[in-house]
């Protein structure tokens, strides 16, 4: 049979035929996909008509379109279904992708030519001018300017530094899954509620062991730490998450994590950057690591103050019920923070969080409270289509349209943890949305929430409900872009610019209307109390000492991390040293990640960026202001922010958009307050 990925897909908006795709199919499609771009590029260099926009920059957007089919789709499968063969294949091929983006990025023809262009930009129009202008500072950060024995040592660098990422992804993955903790007895897991103990047995079962076995999920902080009344249980589950990756095992990421340093600050220096983190952020919004330590390092401080006077109630709750029980006290460590957070926001607030997640069924969630919002706000519309398959079982597929009832794309739904799938939670793209191409955006969410045994509901906590909202945000962004390139659509945008919307769409999660809608006993029918949600507000800003601290701890490590130019022969005491330089060494608050299991770091992608979490999120508390201001939930509101931000993509400067939006540039204060900064 022919091979389904070198051809564009004959399914509704050009959904891959995952049935008919497999390892040699990948495979061949990626080495015919190289073939096919180098030719592409080779008719561009070779060409003897002057540059221009449409035989150069136009001709090197069109060229690669198998290879491009191809790397989302093997990406994909690589974090959300990856067998053994991907992973071997993964080793094998990244390398080689590595070696194949440098031969067009370092080729001295084709960057003459895009330059040629470049010097000529002011005549083209707004969006061919930009996307001009992304190619030649991709280019050049990229390294075209470089001395050619200077560009050959870049090459080898960039491949090395790929198969090291790739290295690191597949041992976390592997230790990730060796270091699920089993459980004897039920008692053991006390605090569980009856769908989690099914989820618990069942993740035992498949994989042929008795009792019930807790997977992780890639923070330090594992769910079940809110609700496990057994503190040796609790123990257990943290000292097995924060071991990932440094237990001396064939999975310890140690070694990986100091090539991936030193090879990175190599390459910086190569490239004309004093370390890792000022060439990362160069092209980011940010633009310099100055501009990080000016705006971000300093809520460090304030952060730990706040922490230190939660960990004070918590202690104090402790110590009453210690006592009550006549039992000896305990010093709160890091694995009784979320079991006594809980206590204390249900005491201060009389809010349970455990006791919410009856009203948070997942399909409800989705339909009547991500979907319901969308749809108030923006007119989207989402039909299920079951006569299309994903690459798991546990896929589902929606198509999405717009108010005026056109087809916007397809929508993706992932939302089961399981062996095969690594931590975390986040957006893909099958299909980039295109004018040029003509292509309608396919694009998919992961999520990793325990499968409850057949026939029972699956139940969320609050933070999955939160999770499910921002990771939908990155759908919407992907999903209502109307860029004429592909290169410059949807979510490519600067990595500390595309957590804004994401982090916009949160708001939706508490908004009246909105949780009214979906959050309903699954059993019984009976809604939320209101009384309860204005709790849930009121209590929005207990625990963020903690929150803002562990999040804090693991962006400016990051940081720390990618700003030393010398080898760490000990990540686990320049981990230490770094969070007491910072002020965040509060060994009961650790940070969100730690350096052997931190996957957006030395998995590729975050590296030196994972500040942008809170870079966007000013922007992001800025514009909720504005929502909250001109009404909120409104379709007036919902054509503002789409028009003027999230269609736009790159086809212009991210900051720009965002001040054509809101009028003027961001204001921080909103942030301080809602994370009580101030």
């Amino acid at each position: 049979m022919a091979n389904p990925l070198l051809q564009q897909s004959t399914l509704p908006f050009q959904l891959p035929d995952f049935a008919a795709i497999d390892v040699p199919e990948i495979e061949a499609a990626l080495d015919e996909g190289m073939a096919r771009q180098r030719e592409e590029i080779r008719a561009i260099t070779d060409s003897t008509e002057p540059a221009n926009f449409e035989n150069t920059v136009l001709a090197l957007e069109a060229s690669g379109d198998v290879l491009r089919r191809t790397a989302n789709v093997f990406f994909a499968l690589i974090s959300s279904d990856a067998t053994e063969g991907l992973r071997e294949l993964e080793a094998d091929v990244v390398p080689r992708l590595s070696a194949h983006e440098d031969a067009i990025t370092l080729d001295p023809v084709l960057f003459a030519r895009i330059a040629e262009v470049y010097a000529g930009r002011d005549a083209l129009s707004d969006e061919d001018r930009n996307l001009t202008e992304r190619y030649y500072t991709e280019f050049t950060l990229a390294g075209a300017e470089l001395e050619p024995k200077d560009q050959d040592r870049l090459r080898e660098l960039n491949s090395e530094i790929a198969a090291a990422q790739a290295e690191f992804r597949a041992k976390l993955q592997a230790d990730t899954n060796d270091s699920a903790v089993l459980f004897e007895t039920a008692e053991e897991l006390d605090g569980l509620s009856d769908a989690e103990l099914s989820a618990c047995a069942r993740a035992a079962s498949d994989r042929g062991l008795d009792g019930y076995l807790v997977t992780l999920v890639l923070p330090t902080t594992q769910p079940y730490l809110a609700t496990l009344t057994n503190r040796e249980s609790r123990r257990r589950l943290f000292e097995a998450s924060m071991a990932r990756g440094s237990r001396g095992n064939e999975h310890d990421t140690t070694a990986t994590v100091q090539r991936i340093l030193r090879l990175r600050a190599e390459r910086a220096k190569l490239l004309g950057y004093p370390n890792h983190a000022a060439y990362a952020v160069a092209d980011a919004s940010a633009g310099t690591v100055e501009a990080i330590e000016e705006r971000i390092y300093p809520m460090a401080a304030p952060a730990a103050r706040n922490a230190d006077r939660e960990r004070e109630l918590l202690q104090q709750l402790a110590d009453r019920e210690r006592a009550e029980a006549g039992a000896e006290p305990f010093e709160i460590a890091a694995w009784d923070w979320a079991y006594y957070s809980d206590k204390v926001r249900a005491e201060r607030y009389a809010v349970d969080a455990s006791a919410l997640r009856p009203y948070f069924e997942y399909d409800r969630v989705l339909r009547d409270g991500v979907f319901f919002a969308a749809n108030a706000v923006y007119g989207m519309t989402f039909e299920e289509r079951t006569d299309l398959c994903g690459y798991s079982p546990d896929v589902r597929v929606f198509e999405v349209k717009d108010k005026d009832g056109s087809s916007l794309g397809l929508f993706l739904h992932d939302v089961y943890t399981r062996d095969a799938k690594r931590g975390g939670a986040w957006m893909n793209n099958f299909v980039d949305q295109s004018g040029f191409e003509q292509t309608l955006p396919v694009v998919c969410n992961n999520l990793n929430v325990p499968k409850p045994a057949d026939g029972e509901p699956t139940l969320l906590t609050l933070d999955e409900v939160r999770t499910l909202f921002h990771e939908f945000g990155h759908a919407i962004h992907g999903l209502l872009s109307d860029c004429r390139y592909a290169h410059v659509s949807g979510t490519s945008v600067p990595r500390d610019f595309v957590e804004f919307p994401s982090q916009v769409n949160e708001m939706w999660i508490e908004w009246p209307e909105v949780i009214a809608n979906y959050a309903v006993h699954h059993q019984t029918g009976e809604p939320l109390d209101p009384a309860v949600v204005e709790r849930l507000r009121e209590s929005a800003q207990w625990g963020e000492g903690y929150e803002t601290s562990a999040y804090l701890g693991a962006a400016l490590l990051d940081q720390e991390l990618h700003k030393t130019t010398e080898p760490i022969e000990d990540l686990a005491a320049f981990q230490a040293e770094a969070l007491r330089r910072i002020g965040l060494d509060n060994p009961a608050v650790p940070p969100r990640y730690g350096t052997a299991y931190f996957n957006h770091a030395f998995g590729g992608g975050y590296d030196a960026r994972y500040y942008s979490y809170i870079w966007s999120e000013v922007l992001d508390a800025d514009t909720v202001a504005w929502f909250v201001d001109n009404g909120g939930l409104r379709p007036e509101n919902g054509d503002r922010f789409r028009d003027e931000l999230l269609s736009r993509g790159r086809s212009r400067d991210p900051m720009e958009s965002y001040r054509q939006f809101r009028g003027r540039d961001p204001e921080v204060e909103p942030l301080l307050e809602r994370r009580g900064l101030v």
